[in-house]
């Protein structure tokens, strides 16, 4: 593994080098970096050209000026040197600062776009493959191929129309006729139906609880006036904590072995619990105070899988501790929604907003700021996560259906193992092995692409540091977009071989 690792390094490093090089003579070739002082009539005209020369190194021969930014490079990378710069920009700034602030948003973006797609989309494409040729599949296959084919500026301004302008009109003054809510009961009980499937009897069952429960749901939630103070409550985190155990157990373990199913329950139990303990320490936490809270939800879960799960022990470790983050997600969740009332009268009763990354200036809680960071991430994260959801649906089917031919599928079967277990176990461990080659290039090209996006949202982030960097003929601040897109394309793709050898044991590193 190490050596592996290493030539790996050094093969990245010199395709990383070559790149570069490319890219510096392609920045500095783009335009005229004094386009915009040409036309000065100023006397001070002569002293900003020499010191925009200066700062960019623009009396040096391109080869030069190359060398100086890797000579900066190498100041970010060993530590104790001079002051990491990445280089000035045009107005004689260090880079570094202005990549600082973009690359955290433009990362915040990215990557809870990219794991919501994953997720979504790996498990539907293993649901569609278990029920190839149903109507479920087919409608999963047409919605996929008409995301992945949908342009990401148009359905931006589709979901900036309905998404955000009309829910917020609507969240002004929540409120629905019985017309609307029978309508709303009878799509979701037709999108069940699909879902769920099997024959006429059950699908007509499925349609109608479907039907009657969202009716009533949502005409609950509008006569409690939940819309307008949302939240879980405590009733709502017990009833959710055990629908999560049930949940992960019935996919995971299944109901045989009663000590795993007790190893849940408890764990259920002992995060309502835990909840009810630490609604003080959450009315205006850190992130070092939720960080620390996680970890000892993990190590409390997993001490209670392990003493409660018997001869079990190891497989119920794994699953009270999903089981226990999972909980833990659903109360970090509430305490969110409970800083809406507060949070949407600072920002005008709109809560969801249609470009931007924060709301400036605001001030607030931990909680009604970490809302305003979610609010503003709705809307071009559901634009990126709908096309990869495409794509991850699509390849997840077809590497899935591939695996399920297998002999080794057929012989283990064959010993009676529950279908289960050979489909968690056997099957997607296998079928995700061509998926985390498609994981490590759609987070580079997410990570790349994020300039589209960022431009359709008004996103500050490192696309609008691009496309600025670019229209400013800015060869340092291009080439810092382009160092961090690359090396994220270059260490995913080493960390998809890695992952290789851990899905497949056949699969040699050496």
């Amino acid at each position: 593994m190490f050596y592996f690792i290493l030539k790996r390094a050094v093969t990245s490093f010199f395709i990383l080098l070559a790149a570069t090089a490319l890219m510096f003579v392609l920045a500095v070739n783009s335009g005229d970096p004094f386009w915009d002082l040409a036309e000065l009539r100023s006397t001070d005209k002569e002293s900003r050209m020499a010191a925009r020369t200066e700062a960019m190194h623009l009396d040096q021969p391109v080869y030069i000026r190359y060398l100086l930014w890797l000579q900066e490079i190498g100041r970010c990378i060993i530590p104790g040197g001079a002051q990491c710069t990445l280089g000035l920009d045009r107005v004689g700034n260090p880079v570094i600062d202005q990549l600082q602030s973009a690359a955290g948003s433009t990362f915040r973006l990215v990557l809870v776009a990219t794991v919501l797609a994953i997720i979504l989309g790996v498990l539907v494409g293993v649901v569609t493959a278990l029920r190839q040729y149903s109507v479920f599949d087919y409608s999963i296959t047409f919605v996929a191929f008409l995301l992945f084919s949908m342009p990401l500026f148009w359905l931006s301004t589709l979901l900036k129309q309905y998404l955000a302008i009309g829910l917020n009109t609507w969240l002004a003054n929540p409120a629905m006729s019985y017309l609307g809510l029978l309508m709303m009961g009878l799509i979701a009980g037709v999108i069940w139906m699909i879902v769920i499937g099997g024959d006429r009897k059950r699908r007509l069952q499925v349609f109608a609880i479907a039907a009657v429960a969202t009716s009533g749901t949502f005409l609950v939630l509008l006569e409690t006036n939940w819309f307008k103070t949302p939240g879980f409550g405590p009733v709502g985190i017990l009833v959710s904590a055990f629908a999560i155990a049930v949940g992960v157990t019935a996919l995971f373990a299944g109901f045989r072995r009663r000590r795993i199913v007790y190893a849940a329950l408890a764990t259920a139990a002992t995060g309502f619990v835990g909840y009810l303990v630490t609604m003080n320490i959450m009315e205006d936490p850190n992130w070092l105070t939720i960080a620390g809270l996680a970890v000892v939800t993990l190590a409390v879960s997993a001490a209670i899988g392990h003493f409660v799960g018997g001869p079990y022990a190891k497989q119920a470790r794994t699953l009270t501790a999903v089981i226990g983050l999972l909980i833990g997600f659903i109360v970090f969740v509430d305490s969110l929604l409970h800083a809406y009332p507060s949070l949407s009268q600072k920002n005008g009763g709109r809560p969801i907003p249609t470009t931007g990354s924060s709301t400036p200036n605001l001030e607030g809680t931990f909680w009604e700021v970490n809302l305003d960071y979610a609010l503003y991430l709705v809307l071009p994260t559901i634009a990126i996560m709908l096309i990869s959801f495409a794509m991850y649906t699509r390849y997840t089917r077809a590497s899935q259906l591939d695996v399920m031919t297998q002999d080794y599928i057929r012989t283990a079967r064959a010993k009676g193992l529950s279908e289960r277990t050979v489909i968690v176990k056997h099957a997607f461990r296998n079928a995700m092995i061509p998926i985390t080659t498609l994981m490590a290039f759609d987070f580079a090209g997410v990570l790349g692409g994020a300039v589209i996006t960022e431009a359709v949202f008004g996103w500050n982030g490192m696309g609008k540091m691009f496309t600025d960097g670019l229209s400013n003929v800015d060869p340092n601040v291009i080439m810092a977009f382009f160092l961090v897109t690359a090396v994220a394309a270059v260490t995913f793709n080493m960390l998809a071989d890695i992952a290789y050898a851990f899905l497949d044991p056949r699969i040699s590193l050496n």
